[in-house]
């Protein structure tokens, strides 16, 4: 229920509504429009590759050194975003902040982001979708990325003063995402409100659970 509702201080209670698909409590990183649907990625990881790592120890003797692997770090980069567009990826949905340079190639290759989204976003659009997270720096930027899903939109949304992004997302079950947008004067009134709502689709969980027994 948390992450299929979203509170709005500031407006009045009749402003309220039901909105298919999901509400991300974020704005974009980078923002590319496009029509129609649009394929999308899910990672956890950054883009940007680091050179040291756990298992291996990295050292520079030279400026020269230094700046050589600063130029592989950013080729590396870009060749994993053009390896995205090669696969007509549209929408980067990260839950980790991406680095500048990954933000930069995104909008020079037609590829919206969204960033630091919550590990419960991001199982849940895992749970709707049946896709996985995708990590780029295991992959060796050939052939077909699998762990995709189709997105029927995505745009911009203003709730208030905070800015969202408001996308549709096929479901592999019965299950069809909506997000309840609740909306009052102050933020007392809103939790009231979402307990209560939980409250009801608590009491009909229950209800529906005892006439399947």
């Amino acid at each position: 229920f948390a992450e299929l509702h979203t509170a709005v201080v500031g407006l009045p209670v009749a402003t309220s509504r039901i909105l298919p698909g999901l509400v991300l409590r974020r704005d974009f990183a980078a923002c590319c429009p496009a029509e129609g649907d649009l394929r999308a990625v899910l990672v956890t990881e950054p883009l940007r590759p680091a050179l040291p790592t756990p298992e291996v120890e990295f050292v520079i003797d030279s400026q020269g050194q230094y700046q050589a692997s600063l130029c592989w770090i950013t080729r590396r980069t870009e060749a994993v975003v053009q390896h995205l567009q090669s696969n007509n990826i549209k929408l980067l949905l990260s839950s980790v902040k991406q680095d500048a340079v990954v933000i930069y190639y995104a909008k020079l290759h037609g590829i919206s982001v969204v960033e630091c989204l919550s590990s419960e976003e991001i199982t849940l659009i895992c749970e709707i979708t049946g896709v996985s997270p995708y990590s780029p720096l295991s992959d060796n930027l050939h052939g077909e990325i699998i762990d995709t899903t189709v997105v029927t939109f995505c745009q911009p949304l203003l709730l208030g003063s905070e800015r969202c992004v408001h996308i549709g997302l096929p479901s592999v079950c019965a299950f069809q995402p909506h997000c309840l947008i609740l909306c009052g004067p102050v933020g007392g009134v809103t939790e009231q409100h979402a307990a209560a709502v939980q409250g009801a689709f608590t009491m009909l969980q229950q209800l529906f659970k005892t006439v399947d027994l």
